[in-house]
């Protein structure tokens, strides 16, 4: 791992009545090129179709999916996300869309952030997510 990831943990332990296994840290020390992007929801980014409609856990995996393309594009990787800010309609899908999340960066160690709104930019949108990464500089 190219960043300093410190205080690592499990949601298991911290979250034990909740199905989460997500790894995260509560700090991250990172040095390189840093890559922001932009709040993914589930909607397709080349047919701009929304995606799983009424399905939270859908949505999320498209987010996911998104962000590692845009990573990709980017010349980052998912193991070079340091933060990534988790946004939903209604709390009852945080179990739901943090195991999806989890899959994804799994042994990532990211630190994160759950915010629950009212609404997000258009009304099937149930989840965003956005990520915060860091290309290390070559050693």
């Amino acid at each position: 791992m190219a960043h300093t990831r410190l205080r690592k943990f499990n949601t298991r332990e911290t979250y034990p009545e909740q199905k989460i296994d997500n790894d995260l840290c509560q700090v991250v020390a990172a040095r390189g090129t840093m890559v922001f992007v932009r709040g993914q929801i589930g909607q397709d980014l080349d047919t701009s179709e929304s995606v799983g409609i009424g399905d939270a856990d859908a949505q999320a995996e498209q987010a996911m999916a998104n962000i590692a393309m845009l990573l990709k594009e980017a010349g980052a990787e998912l193991d070079h996300v340091c933060r990534i800010t988790i946004y939903l309609t209604d709390p009852r899908f945080r179990e739901a869309v943090y195991r999806v999340v989890g899959r994804w960066l799994k042994d990532v160690h990211p630190v994160s952030t759950g915010i629950v709104v009212s609404a997000l930019a258009r009304p099937e949108w149930l989840v965003e997510v956005e990520a915060t990464a860091v290309i290390p500089d070559p050693t």
